[in-house]
């Protein structure tokens, strides 16, 4: 709950960010770099004179969008073929598997590289990146609910009566595997929070001046000899958040699970 609480605002904050913030974000102040917080600048400022709490706040609102992004993409790659592998089977369903295999195999960061390097660097191909990325995770989770949904009196009563493939798949296994898919969700929305920020750390996410949590932590790096207090705040946020997501995703799992327990009695 304490979670769910802090998520709740971390999302109020960013649907009121550009109302919230005491400056604009992206304004350059040369005679005031590096400051450390003050009644001025509540967590200081940055190399280029910029308010490190403006650019905290607009910087979730792009890193909160870029997270449900990729989790979105994820389930749109996911979800579809996982059902219909967990429900033909035989050879679709092994090519399908293998293809999900295959990308699960690849080192996370060097696939979204390249996925990156064939579309150019911004959020959006970096959320594409990111999706593609996370699909197999979703994959599993939809082809395993629906190999045990398989198995269930009313799927065999939908097909005797002669349901379609995409009737059952949309009105039987899909409702029925949602309570998996939302935990999955919740967990591959921290991850791809995770991934976004290494992506603008490198400057293949967020480009300049447009402010996440990744590029404060690359600008904050950039005078890590001078100052490190700019890593914490983005750095804080950012464990948190993914942290917040992972509790949600654990306690809707046990809740599911008592749901499913309860109903078994």
């Amino acid at each position: 709950m304490l979670a769910a609480i802090f998520l709740g605002l971390l999302v109020v904050m960013a649907l009121f960010s550009s109302t919230l913030v005491p400056y604009d974000p992206n304004t350059q102040n040369l005679l005031h770099t590096l400051k450390g917080p003050s009644s001025e600048h509540w967590l200081g400022t940055d190399r280029f004179g910029r308010d490190l709490l403006s650019r905290l706040l607009v910087g979730s609102q792009v890193t909160l969008l870029a997270g449900f992004e990729g989790a979105g993409v994820a389930a749109l790659l996911g979800v579809p073929t996982g059902l219909l592998a967990g429900y033909v089977g035989k050879k679709t369903g092994f090519l399908l598997n293998w293809s999900s295999e295959t990308l699960m195999s690849m080192p996370p960061l060097v696939l979204a590289l390249a996925i990156i390097g064939i579309r150019g660097p911004g959020i959006t191909n970096a959320m594409i990146a990111i999706g593609v990325i996370l699909s197999p995770r979703m994959f599993r989770v939809a082809r395993n609910a629906a190999i045990t949904i398989r198995g269930e009196t009313y799927f065999e009563a939908a097909r005797c009566s002669g349901c379609s493939t995409s009737r059952i798949l949309l009105s039987h296994v899909l409702p029925n595997a949602s309570g998996p898919l939302l935990i999955q969700a919740s967990f591959s929305v921290g991850l791809a929070v995770l991934y976004e920020a290494a992506l603008s750390f490198l400057g293949l996410g967020a480009q300049v001046p447009q402010a996440s949590w990744g590029s404060m932590i690359h600008d904050a790096y950039q005078s890590l000899f001078t100052t490190s207090f700019g890593l914490f705040p983005p750095s804080l946020m950012i464990v948190l958040t993914v942290y917040a997501f992972a509790a949600v995703g654990d306690g809707m799992r046990d809740a599911l699970g008592r749901d499913s327990r309860m109903n078994d009695q």
